[in-house]
C-alpha cells in the first residue's frame, strides 16, 4: 500500500489524480497539499471529503519544514509534484510568481524528500515530477513529436520556469540518489479544468454568450490528452517506471486551435438542440436563440512568443509500461461539454477569480 501526497491537489489535473488514485488503489492514503491560490479549488475534492484515506491540509510548497513535518508525520512514501503556476499569459505579465512556486517550491520539495527519505539507512520512496511539453520549445509543421532525447528550448518565463524544476529533480537524483521520475505532458482537458484554459474558456464563453478569443488565426497546433489518461500514465510510471526517466505523456491527437474551438461550438449546439432545459439554464447562449455559437468567435492579436505546435512522440511509455490513450477525443470532449453543461454551480462562481 502506498501513502501519497500530492502537490497541487485542489488543481485541475491534481484533483483529477487524487480521485483517481483513491478509485484504482482502495486502501492508499492521500494527503491532498494544496495552497488554494485562484486557481486551487477545495470544491473540486469534495467528494472525498469524508474518505477515509483522504486528508486535505493547506500550505505552501516553499515551506520546507512544514512539508518535511507532513512527510514524517503521516509516513508518506510517495510524492506527486503537481504544483505549479501554469497560465503562459500570466507568465508573461508577471513571470516571477512563476520562478517562485515552480522553481523555488520544488527545489523546498526536493530538500524535504531529501531530509526525510534519505538519512541513514533511507526508506523506499518515489518523487514524480509532472512537468510539460513545452519545455522542448516548438515545432514546425513537418517535425516529428518531442521524444525525451531531445534538448530543452523553453519558449516561454513558464516553460522555462519548468525545465528548470525538471533539472533540479534529476540533480537529485543524480546527486543525491533520491529516486525520482518525471512525466512531460500534452495539454489535458477534462472535469475541473480552470476557466481560463482555451476549452473551459470557450464553453463558459459560450454558455454565456460571450466572445471565444482565439489568438491570430487560430493555427497553432496542440496535442490534446484526456485528464484520466493522464493519471493512467502517471500510474503506470509510478508502480513501473525506471528511476532516474523521464517519460511523455501525449495523446496523440494534434488540432489546431480553430478546429477544436469550432468543434466545442458544434457539440453546444447539438446539445442544445436535444436538451431544451439548457436553453432555460443558460438564455444568454447564441444557441438558446437558435443561432450558431461559433458566430461568437472572435480573432485577437497573437500572444507574445506563441508556440506554433506541441506533438508528444509517447512510444518511450508505451514501449516500456504499455500505456495508450483510452479515449478517443470525440469520447473525450463530447465528456467535457457535457460536464460543464451539468454542472455550472462549480464553474461560474469561479468567473470572477
Amino acid at each position: 500500500m502506498k501513502r501519497l501526497l500530492i502537490t497541487g491537489a485542489a488543481g485541475f489535473i491534481g484533483s483529477n489524480f487524487a480521485h483517481y488514485w483513491l478509485k484504482q488503489h482502495p486502501g492508499d492514503f492521500v494527503l491532498a497539499f494544496d495552497l488554494l491560490t485562484y486557481a486551487g479549488n477545495r470544491a473540486n475534492l469534495a467528494a472525498l471529503e469524508s474518505h477515509p484515506d483522504f486528508l486535505f491540509v493547506q500550505g505552501d510548497i516553499n515551506d520546507t519544514a512544514l512539508v518535511s513535518t507532513l512527510l514524517t508525520e503521516h509516513t508518506i512514501d510517495t510524492l506527486v509534484h503537481f504544483a505549479a503556476e501554469s497560465h503562459v499569459d500570466r507568465s508573461i505579465t508577471g513571470p516571477d510568481v512563476f520562478i517562485h512556486t515552480n522553481v523555488t517550491g520544488t527545489h523546498s520539495l526536493l530538500k524535504a524528500a531529501r531530509d526525510c527519505w534519505l538519512q541513514g539507512d533511507g526508506i523506499p520512496h518515489r518523487f514524480h515530477h509532472i512537468s510539460t511539453d513545452e519545455v522542448y520549445g516548438t515545432l514546425t509543421l513537418d517535425e516529428p513529436p518531442f521524444h525525451e532525447e531531445l534538448p530543452y528550448k523553453p519558449n516561454s518565463p513558464y516553460s522555462a520556469s519548468k525545465a528548470a524544476s525538471d533539472h533540479l529533480v534529476r540533480a537529485y537524483h543524480h546527486t543525491y540518489g533520491l529516486e525520482v521520475t518525471t512525466s512531460n505532458c500534452s495539454n489535458n482537458y477534462g472535469p475541473f479544468h480552470f476557466p481560463e484554459k482555451l476549452i473551459p474558456l470557450c464553453i463558459s464563453n459560450a454558455l454565456r454568450g460571450k466572445p471565444l478569443p482565439i489568438y491570430g488565426e487560430g493555427k497553432n497546433i496542440r496535442d490534446w490528452l484526456h485528464v484520466e489518461d493522464h493519471c493512467r500514465g502517471i500510474d503506470l510510471i509510478l508502480n513501473n517506471g525506471r528511476l532516474g526517466e523521464n517519460y511523455n505523456i501525449g495523446g496523440n491527437n494534434e488540432w489546431t486551435n480553430i478546429d477544436i474551438v469550432t468543434t466545442i461550438c458544434q457539440l453546444i449546439d447539438e446539445q442544445f438542440a436535444n436538451k431544451s432545459s439548457y436553453a432555460e439554464r443558460y438564455p444568454e447562449a447564441a444557441a438558446a436563440r437558435g443561432e450558431r455559437s461559433d458566430s461568437l468567435i472572435t480573432y485577437v492579436t497573437d500572444r507574445a512568443g506563441h508556440d506554433l505546435r506541441y506533438a508528444i512522440d509517447a512510444s518511450k511509455i508505451n514501449r516500456e509500461l504499455g500505456y495508450s490513450p483510452a479515449y478517443s477525443f470525440e469520447q473525450g470532449i463530447l465528456q467535457t461539454v457535457r460536464w460543464y453543461l451539468d454542472t455550472p454551480e462549480w464553474w461560474e462562481p469561479l468567473l470572477d477569480t
